[in-house]
Parts: C-alpha cells; structure tokens; sequence
C-alpha cells in the first residue's frame, strides 16, 4: 500500500486558486473605476494597518518573553504575577480591551501624568493629546503579549535540560546560557506559531477601527458609507487584507524551511 504524501509536499492547488482569483479581482479592479476609486481609498489605510500590527507585536513579543521568564522563574511571587496576567488579558476580548485602553486606561494615566507635572507648574496634558492610534497600539501589545508568553514558555521548556546542564558545568552564567543555548534552539520551535500570531496581528489590526483609527477596515467603512457600494468596497478591503496575510504566510513558511534545512545538516 502506498503510503499518503506529505502535507508539505502537496501541489499548492488552494495557491493557485487564490492566485486566479485575485488575478480576475486586479482586472476588475483595474477595468471599474468604482473598484478603482475603493482601491486608491483603502490604499492609504495600508500603512496605518502595518505600522499598528508591526508595532503592537514587537511590544507584545518583548512583553510575552519577560512574562515567560517570569512564569519560569525559580519566586513563587513572579510567576503568580505572570499567571494572574496572562490569564485576565486571555480572558477579555480583544476589542473590549480597545475600548477599555482606549476610554478607561488612557484617561487615567493622563490623570497620573498630570499630577506628576503639576509639581513642576508644566502644563497639563489632556486626554485628546493621547493619540488614538498609540491607545490602539498598546491594547493590542497587551491583548497579544498574553497569547506570546505561552509560545515562548513552551518553547523555552522544551529545551534539553542536559544542554542547559552542560552550559553550567562549562561556567556559563544565566544571560550567556539564555543567549547561546537556550533561545537559539527554542526560536526554531517557536517561530511557526510566532509566524502564524503575526498573521492574527496584521488580520485583528482591523479592530482599531472601532477608535476611528484610519487603517483599511475604517477606510472601508467609512467609503462604503458615501457610496454605498459595499459589495465592491468591502470586496477590496478583503483582496488587501488576503494579499498581506498569504504573502506573510508563504515567506513564513520558506523561513520554516530554511530553518529545517540547516538543522537537520
């Protein structure tokens, strides 16, 4: 009996579905100028939708690795800080976290700002000052550094321990074991769900439309709202976000691959 191919090595058919697709969606959108007109709107929320979702998920990985850390920490007092955290902010949604940041958490710490300056006879800071897109930014950091910092904890356990052992009897101390032994073997195990919380990223960017933020789900919105043709609107806001999430997905998986290559050299 022959045995069943590889999921890895299947003809990619789903790719050149979209691929065909996307090829009828360009044409339409290069032969209608109602598709044309959504296309140069929304095109101005690309960079709003990036720069949030890169942003967001760099804070959210570097939070996600110190809660890791601490979860793995030798004090029982850092570790049930950790769990408290990762459990409340899993626990809430993610778009009433934006909310939340956005008109409970940024007022107060406006507040705490103010009353820090207010020694100094600065001005205050109001609230407006606080842009909506820095609000955005951070609910997300925190809604993700939740969902990162278990990644990260199961990759780091999933390091050899006698790898570890060994570093300590050749007299490494804790940052050089962490540095040369330990992250570089649990970065390979975790890049694939790192890869695939990037995608959820850039693809729940989109929420921040609920604070006005300009990105390509409030462009649409907004565009759909004036002309009224939301068929072809919301078809466009679709074939941008496709074309960033598969794109991501494939130089995803030619990293995974690389990557599988040299370690089983």
């Amino acid at each position: 009996m022959t045995p069943n191919p590889k999921p890895d090595t299947d003809f990619p058919w789903w790719l050149v579905i979209l691929l065909i697709t996307g090829a009828v969606m360009f044409y339409e959108v290069a032969s209608s100028a109602v598709y044309a007109a959504a296309l140069n709107t929304l095109l101005k929320g690309v960079t709003i939708t990036i720069v949030v979702a890169v942003i967001a998920y760099l804070g959210a990985c570097l939070i996600g690795l110190g809660l890791a850390m601490m979860g793995l920490s030798r004090f029982v007092v850092l570790r049930q800080i950790a769990r408290l955290y990762i459990e409340v902010m899993r626990g809430i949604p993610i778009i009433v976290l934006l909310l939340y940041v956005a008109f409970v958490l940024a007022p107060a710490l406006v507040a705490v700002v103010n009353w820090l300056l207010e020694p100094l006879g600065l001005d205050p800071w109001r609230t407006r000052d606080f842009p909506l897109i820095a609000r955005a930014v951070i609910a997300l950091m925190l809604a993700y550094s939740a969902f990162l910092a278990e990644i990260f904890r199961a990759g780091l356990q999933a390091v050899d321990k006698g790898q570890i052992e060994a570093a300590e009897a050749l007299g490494l101390n804790g940052w050089l074991r962490f540095r040369h032994i330990v992250f570089p073997q649990a970065f390979r195990l975790i890049l694939p769900p790192l890869g695939n919380d990037f995608v959820a990223m850039v693809k729940d960017s989109s929420l921040v439309s609920v604070l006005g933020v300009s990105d390509i789900a409030q462009l649409a919105k907004v565009t759909a709202a004036g002309n009224f043709r939301y068929f072809e609107t919301y078809n466009v806001a679709a074939l941008l976000y496709l074309t960033m999430t598969i794109g991501l997905s494939l130089i995803l998986r030619q990293l995974e691959s690389r990557l599988r290559e040299k370690t089983t050299r």
